[in-house]
């Protein structure tokens, strides 16, 4: 288990009462059951090991890290004898304006959908990272960490039964999401941190269908749309038509933006289905800081985690960058205001020069890595050898609607 935050001497520390200044009011701040972050650290680590193709890096330090979170989160997933499902409870997700439920003894909510779908893509890819290990050194790992079959049946099993809750035909944030009350959004428009705005007046965002940043959302950030519907078809849940877009309307007209992180994960979100929308988040993550749209926070340092967001857009949302078992996959669709878009990249060990424009995308080759490399351009295959260049047309993109 990664720790949420730390104190300024290096420790793990996480505060426990945060100060509302416009009430002057100390309230309980639960955030250390934000059990997620492990999630980031071995997302992290296996896109490591997909872009870079390091096996050794993946028999060492990538499996040994994928193994100890799997097993974290796997302690934390339970078996409901009356559901038949694997329930996460007691946590906190991504969005810092719902820690617990109205009214209840003690914080934590139960079966965040972004905790319990990142928990099975974190199992397969445990399983998978086995896999692609040789053979003595995954033999070594399992008997240095004493891993049994017995452990990763188990992870196989909570990997096809593990709970998600629906709600109005979109995912629901957590269970008892829809018995919450609907915010009126036109007394609060406008209203960053809706958290103080509603303690203020002896209120609780708890209560409401609002939230500060992404959320559900975030599973979307990460993960593109075909793997979310895999992992849900694979737990039972066949999405149905339009879930996804459904689900992104549906949070996003929920939303407040109290973190500039929120607007860097709606601008990834909204890339394919409402360019326009996406640059409008993207513009605003760039000017956060400059304009200060927190009210006061800029006095303390600029927002590094929303900046290197907003060179990601750039690099691989806007490009639609993914690295898979076939190759590396582009399907860009850029916003009218990018005209063109040119970058170095490094993948599997070769540098990769990037030009795109609405019209077309060329990709050429240093003389280096292997001696060939597999690219996957709108669904047309290419071999790209050592020195090569290879240009490829683009489909007219849809117009938002």
């Amino acid at each position: 288990m990664f720790p949420w935050q730390s104190g300024s001497d290096g420790r793990d520390e996480t505060q426990r009462f945060h100060l509302n200044p416009r009430s002057g009011r100390w309230t309980p701040d639960h955030t250390h059951l934000q059990r997620h972050v492990g999630l980031a650290v071995a997302y992290n680590a296996w896109q490591h090991y997909a872009i870079t193709g390091d096996v050794e890096f993946l028999a060492g330090t990538g499996a040994h890290l994928l193994v100890e979170i799997a097993r974290f989160f796997a302690s934390v997933a339970r078996l409901d004898p009356l559901s038949g499902r694997y329930e996460i409870k007691g946590v906190m997700g991504p969005d810092e304006y719902h820690d617990g439920y109205p009214g209840a003894a003690s914080p934590g909510l139960d079966n965040n959908a972004y905790t319990n779908i990142m928990t099975v893509w974190l199992l397969l890819r445990t399983r998978e990272a086995l896999d692609l290990m040789p053979r003595r050194a995954r033999e070594d790992l399992r008997r240095r960490l004493a891993l049994t079959d017995v452990e990763t049946e188990r992870w196989e099993d909570i990997t096809r039964r593990m709970r998600v809750d629906f709600h109005d035909g979109v995912i629901s944030q957590f269970t008892g999401y829809e018995h919450l009350a609907e915010l009126d959004w036109d007394r609060h428009r406008g209203v960053r941190r809706l958290d103080r705005a509603l303690e203020a007046e002896n209120d609780s965002p708890d209560r409401y269908r609002a939230s500060k940043q992404a959320d559900v959302l975030m599973l979307f950030y990460l993960l593109t749309a075909r793997e979310v519907r895999q992992i849900l078809d694979r737990l039972g849940y066949p999405a149905a038509p339009g879930l996804t877009r459904r689900t992104i309307r549906y949070y996003l007209s929920r939303t407040c933006h109290g973190s500039t992180l929120s607007a860097v994960v709606h601008a990834w979100v909204l890339a394919r289905s409402d360019r326009t929308g996406s640059w409008r988040f993207f513009t605003e993550t760039l000017t956060g800081d400059i304009t200060d749209v927190q009210g006061g926070t800029t006095a303390e340092g600029v927002h590094l985690g929303a900046m290197a967001g907003t060179l990601d857009l750039v690099q691989r949302c806007y490009l639609d960058l993914e690295a898979r078992p076939d190759g590396l996959h582009l399907n860009p669709v850029l916003p009218e205001q990018l005209t063109t878009l040119s970058l170095c990249l490094r993948y599997r060990g070769a540098e990769l020069v990037v030009d795109a424009d609405p019209a077309r995308v060329r990709i050429a080759r240093a003389d280096d890595g292997p001696t060939a490399l597999d690219l996957v351009v709108h669904g047309h295959h290419a071999r790209l050898r050592r020195g090569d260049s290879r240009t490829f047309p683009l489909p007219e993109p849809k117009r938002d609607g």
